[in-house]
């Protein structure tokens, strides 16, 4: 039996989802050392096969081997690493002090397995999307069914020859296809769907879940603002968003998609944006272009939609700072800035998604909170200052699933924080004991003791009963 084939059947799928529930009932009671087990196997595996990942990306991306360490293999480490050494003590019943109404009682929460879990993944971060989840959902104690996306074919081969190494079918799953694989896996019933994608896809995920009564994750993106204010470290400033722009091509969920310069410092930002382009990717249109520490757009439609943001900002009367050349054959865009846009174009409307950053100056730091908080709430927000009361002034009166102040993007490498939109940008969290408890349920458990308290509201309702219940009424206002 295969569940790799390129648009996959559904009644192959439902033999796999059928042979996963009973793995998942025996899982149910797995111990910590064999869930760890299963980590340290998908680790060695993947390390195994380092040097096909790095052909693979260059082929579906172009993709700079640096980069694949940096923003692939390293996050699926990390994420390992912190599972492996804190799995015991996530699994540990939690033990919870009594009330009024129970004392004399014991009571705890235990983490457990929801079951069988589809994981549909995005093509921007075709192993780091996919592993990364899987991991939270193996140390959970789940069975996993994982979708990849088509897009990045040579990724997803990859990825399919590392799980099939290390899991059974009736353990874990890849079912290769498009949009037809995708739909037919959501008509199942599964226990949780963990999603990472775009905002509207999300919506029929999520309708999908409803249906089955389903709990949800969903790892969502939208347009992330910068701010970089009069007091910021220019230079570190272009240097490190450019940076977050431009890994992957812009291709980051998280990668700040439009900036707001004071028009203070922007003469003097610009410039160190220049100068950080030219160091980087060299000076003219041809060095950008033949730099092989610039990724490529995942295809010709991709690109051409990007070629399209850019013409309508330039014809809206937009100017280009740099860049601006797109090669749709070869799935190349430069590194661009143009500032100008009147707020109806449509690089300031859609997510962006890939190496294009639109400049906006501002004077009045209120009227650029006011502009966030009409859109909807992001996946991150990015704030340069040295003036720390104005920057709790940005983080309290707006809202994102995270922010950096004074950097961009690298809270998602904290293991420790939960990673997660809001509202439009995702629903739930991921990462490290984030990631377990998206992937467990919760259970309350209450044993009875020396003295069952309830007794006091057993009938018959005497008015001597009545006075004691009324008193512990009292007691609790």
């Amino acid at each position: 039996m295969t569940a790799t084939t390129p648009e996959s059947d559904p009644a192959l799928m439902q033999e796999v989802f059928d042979a996963q529930g009973s793995t998942a009932l025996r899982w149910r009671t797995s111990t910590a050392g064999e869930r760890i087990a299963r980590l340290v196997k998908l680790r060695e595996v993947i390390l195994a096969h380092r040097a096909p990942l790095y052909e693979a990306f260059h082929h579906d991306f172009r993709k700079p081997e640096t980069e694949v360490e940096g923003s692939e293999i390293i996050p699926i480490l990390d994420e390992l690493r912190h599972a492996i050494g804190h799995l015991r003590q996530w699994m540990k019943p939690r033990r919870i002090g009594p009330t009024l109404l129970t004392l004399g009682n014991s009571a705890w929460v235990q983490p457990q397995p929801r079951g069988r879990c589809l994981v549909i993944a995005p093509w921007n971060y075709p192993l780091n999307l996919s592993v990364c989840p899987l991991i939270s959902a193996i140390a959970a104690g789940n069975t996993v069914i994982l979708k990849p996306s088509e897009m990045a074919p040579r990724v997803s081969a990859v990825l399919v020859r590392i799980i099939a190494t290390v899991f059974k079918l009736d353990e874990v799953a890849v079912f290769e296809g498009g949009l037809p694989t995708a739909q037919a896996l959501l008509d199942l019933p599964f226990d949780h769907l963990f999603f990472t994608g775009s905002p509207s896809v999300g919506k029929v995920v999520m309708a999908a879940a409803a249906r089955h009564l389903c709990s949800v994750t969903l790892e969502l993106g939208g347009k992330s603002p910068t701010i970089v204010d009069d007091t910021a470290d220019v230079a570190e400033a272009a240097k490190t968003i450019l940076w977050g722009k431009l890994i992957n091509a812009g291709q980051t969920c998280l990668a700040p998609d439009h900036l707001y310069v004071h028009e203070g410092i922007k003469a003097r930002f610009l410039a160190a944006c220049q100068a950080v382009l030219q160091a980087r990717y060299g000076h003219s249109a041809q060095d950008r272009q033949n730099s092989p520490d610039l990724a490529r757009i995942i295809n010709p439609r991709h690109t051409q939609r990007l070629q399209a943001l850019i013409d309508d900002g330039v014809r809206r009367g937009g100017t280009l700072l740099a860049g601006g050349e797109v090669d749709v054959a070869a799935c190349y865009v430069a590194p661009t800035l143009i500032e100008g846009l009147p707020p109806e174009a449509a690089l300031l409307q859609e997510e962006i998604f890939g190496p294009i950053f639109p400049v906006i100056g501002y004077t009045d730091l209120d009227q650029v909170i006011a502009q966030i908080n009409r859109r909807p709430k992001p996946l991150a927000l990015y704030i340069w200052t040295k003036d720390q009361a104005r920057a709790h002034h940005v983080l309290g009166h707006t809202s994102s699933g995270g922010a950096c102040v004074n950097h961009c993007i690298v809270h998602v490498a904290h293991s420790g924080l939960p990673f997660g939109g809001v509202n439009h940008s995702g629903m739930g969290s991921c990462h490290g004991h984030h990631g377990f408890k998206a992937f467990s349920h919760e259970r309350s458990v209450m044993q009875a003791g020396w003295l069952n308290t309830v007794k006091v509201f057993f009938p018959p309702y005497t008015a001597s009963r009545h006075r004691l219940i009324r008193s512990i009424a009292d007691r609790l206002s």
